[in-house]
């Protein structure tokens, strides 16, 4: 049965409406935040001094929520751990846990306090949110009741999640993910039963979410963009940088571009444990990033951003990943191979031996091919072409496959692999390319200091990462980090 004339007139003018309500930019917020940390115990605090410690931290926010807003801010995210910090048992957080209800309960615990169960927590970030105007996106603990008749039921009768909570500017919550993908220190934590993939729509565009070591997997990073088509991904995390290719905003960066999202990366900061690196990344790079390994001080980031980076004129085509290496002959160079590992990973080496040449490296199903030529090649420094084919990890592996053209720590070999920050080396060129089974594929390159090269490189519909002009910089690292989601092997834990 069709409408009626007055039915569709509505229709067309809600239709209207929501279009004038829509916009192409928005302007974005993360929240680089120094954590103020609990004393470590092997004993519960009490709920009262548990909420004393997280109303310190979100003090810290609120401030900074408070400035986003002020610059116009439409959304802010907080880092991972960015109310109670780490250093737990599973029976030591429970006090800073919360119920967290199903987003579709249509709640505003700002100005409905008494619906639920006491959640201080959840009723200071909604008023953050309405009294600011603007999306704010935080990470907390969520606890749920369960007993014996649930045969996965925990012996203490709750399972305990690591959890993002998303309130809108009116501080309702729109969104609730539990992490998925926990690293191997969370054991104060439960795996979901199921992997999460949640969305919320906005004027300003499709949001999804997920949180830290969830990135590095199918479920649910992949499918949120892959499969759901999200515009932009919420990304609270508390990452430790891990130099050549896993440094926060290195990775993160080339992610973001190589699966053509924006990505808004808010991370924990702590010198001791290597934590730094925040974000506003999009398809074409970083539209602003924050790397300081230095100071004890957090950091607000702003940038805005295309609200549908897909629509746009200037969105990178699509990329056919192993389609120049697997059309040309292996390069003469590259004959005198050695093994060298990078952490855990046995890499596939060969020394450039040049200032200029065209090398291959082979290793497993993976082919990996350069060309090169230094600017002014320090007599101290030695660079290599690797390729990696395999499992990483010790306790949850997944596969990688990686071609990469890295500074060795020293002119000894053996060192190759190893950390490295800084270079005195500058390219005139590069171009790398390799034979990848899969199309996920990220495209890095770091300059000395832990620094990145927004506009300086290009990755070609035929999977070639060329650099545009010569590098400003000097170089620590090209890399194509790929993945082959489908040779992970099962979950250890979560099986």
């Amino acid at each position: 049965m069709l409408p009626s004339r007055p039915l569709l007139h509505a229709a067309v003018f809600a239709l209207t409406v929501l279009q004038a309500l829509a916009s192409d930019t928005f302007i974005a917020a993360v929240y680089e935040h120094a954590v103020i940390l609990p004393d470590y115990t092997d004993k519960p605090v009490s709920p009262d001094d548990a909420l004393a410690l997280m109303n310190k931290n979100m003090d810290v926010l609120e401030e900074a929520i408070k400035e986003a807003a002020q610059q116009g801010a439409h959304i802010i995210v907080t880092p991972e751990d960015g109310i109670y910090g780490w250093r737990f048992t599973r029976e030591t957080i429970y006090p800073y846990l919360e119920d967290i209800p199903d987003p579709a309960v249509n709640w505003i615990p700002c100005t409905d306090r008494t619906r639920f169960a006491p959640a201080p927590v959840q009723e200071r970030l909604s008023c953050m949110a309405r009294n600011n105007s603007i999306y704010v996106v935080a990470n907390i603990g969520d606890k749920k009741p369960c007993n014996s008749s649930d045969p996965s039921c925990p012996s203490d009768g709750r399972y305990q999640y690591n959890t993002n909570v998303v309130f809108d500017s009116e501080g309702k919550l729109v969104a609730r993910y539990h992490k998925y993908n926990l690293f191997r220190g969370e054991t104060q934590f439960n795996y979901p039963k199921e992997p999460e993939a949640i969305t919320f729509d906005t004027p300003f565009g499709k949001f999804g979410i997920f949180t830290c070591f969830d990135i590095l997997f199918r479920e649910p990073a992949v499918v949120l963009v892959s499969e759901l088509q999200v515009d932009t991904v919420l990304f609270p995390t508390a990452w430790m940088n891990v130099l050549p290719f896993l440094t926060a905003v290195e990775f993160h960066s080339a992610w973001a571009m190589g699966m053509g999202v924006n990505l808004l990366s808010a991370n924990t900061h702590n010198i001791g444990l290597a934590m730094t690196g925040s974000g506003l990344f999009t398809p074409k790079g970083p539209a602003v990033y924050h790397y300081n390994s230095g100071t004890e001080e957090g950091r607000l980031l702003l940038a805005e951003l295309s609200a549908r980076p897909r629509l746009s004129p200037t969105y990178p085509p699509a990329v056919n990943w192993s389609s120049f290496a697997t059309s040309i002959e292996k390069f003469a160079g590259g004959k005198d191979t050695f093994s060298g590992a990078v952490r855990r990973d046995i890499f596939t080496f060969s020394e450039l031996g040049h200032k200029a040449g065209n090398y291959t490296v082979c290793q497993g199903d993976l082919c990996c091919h350069l060309i090169y030529r230094m600017a002014n090649k320090s007599k101290d420094e030695v660079y290599v072409l690797g390729a990696f084919d395999g499992l990483h990890g010790s306790l949850i592996k997944y596969h990688w496959q990686i071609c990469t053209l890295l500074r060795c720590k020293s002119t000894d070999l053996d060192t190759c692999g190893q950390p490295v920050e800084t270079a005195q080396t500058k390219f005139e060129m590069f171009s790398l390319s390799g034979t990848f089974g899969t199309n996920y594929v990220f495209p890095e390159v770091l300059y000395s200091g832990v620094q990145l090269a927004p506009g300086e490189f290009e990755v070609l519909r035929d999977g070639r990462l060329k650099s545009k002009h010569g590098t400003s910089k000097p170089l620590v690292t090209v890399t194509l980090f790929g993945r082959l989601y489908e040779k992970d092997p099962p979950h250890p834990l979560r099986t």
